[in-house]
């Protein structure tokens, strides 16, 4: 029997990119999954959602005080039913097939958590929607050395057991910035993480400079906090778009199978 997929997606005033997301998940042929969109005490997302519940089975949970999307995010792993979970931001896209591709990879005797390639796409806001500039792969195999200096996976299309989190617990809230890089290394220390190299989650970067990761020096504070946490030392402030960029990561970059037809339209 397929098991139950719960993708969990915080949101927050963003539905036009919400509404992309979803749509892209309802193409996918995988069709044993949950959707649990949580509400991060913004504008209500059910007319977004409406439309695409004959096609999703998606459950809303509104929080009464935006506490940030790592607080989502646990307070939808309370309502996840699934066997498996997998994560996805709202403003990211899925792109139809990984979810059965994740799944038919997934070795429950092996793998504690899977992660796919993902392409970092540079957008700008054109017509009322995002208008791709630049394109680029993000592929690394997994090393837990490299993995102590460099966040090495987007967390966008993941997929493990739900169990896990009995195991090594929540996300946690204190590491914001950084929450999922604390994630990846505390699955790590007791388990194994394993590559699926295929780029086929969209991961995007305004160019206007909108998007958290694009203020690295912002996110000092929080990188502290996650370098004490984990004993690691000093490390650079960075983002997944610089490190594309990043000479001493060149040697570990890894080729990758891109599946985007570069067009942004799942309706």
């Amino acid at each position: 029997m397929k098991p139950l997929i719960s993708v969990i997606i915080p949101t927050y005033n963003r539905p036009r990119l919400l509404t992309e997301c979803l749509q892209a998940l309802a193409l996918d042929p995988y069709k044993n999954l949950e959707v649990i969109v949580v509400n991060d005490a913004g504008i209500d997302p059910t007319p977004v959602i409406e439309p695409l519940l004959d096609l999703l089975k998606v459950t809303i949970v509104s929080l009464p005080i935006n506490r940030g999307h790592v607080y989502a995010r646990n307070r939808g792993l309370e309502q996840a039913q699934g066997d498996m979970i997998m994560l996805c931001d709202d403003d990211d896209i899925i792109l139809p097939g990984h979810i059965a591709r994740m799944v038919q990879s997934y070795r429950p005797d092996q793998d504690t958590l899977l992660y796919s390639d993902v392409e970092i796409v540079t957008y700008t806001h054109a017509r009322g929607h995002r208008e791709p500039m630049a394109r680029q792969a993000f592929a690394f195999d997994f090393d837990k050395s490299l993995l102590q200096k460099w966040n090495i996976i987007i967390s966008s299309g993941i997929l493990y057991p739900h169990r896990l989190h009995e195991q090594i617990g929540i996300f946690d809230e204190d590491m914001r910035d950084y929450w999922d890089w604390d994630f990846f290394l505390r699955v790590a220390d007791i388990g194994s993480l394993r590559r699926i190299p295929f780029a086929d989650v969209l991961y995007f970067v305004s160019a206007a400079g909108e998007n958290l990761s694009s203020h690295p020096v912002a996110m000092q504070k929080s990188l502290t906090r996650f370098q004490k946490k984990h004993d690691l030392g000093t490390l650079p402030v960075s983002s997944f778009l610089l490190m594309t960029k990043e000479p001493s990561l060149s040697p570990f970059r890894k080729p990758s199978c891109v599946t985007w037809n570069g067009i942004l339209d799942f309706s």
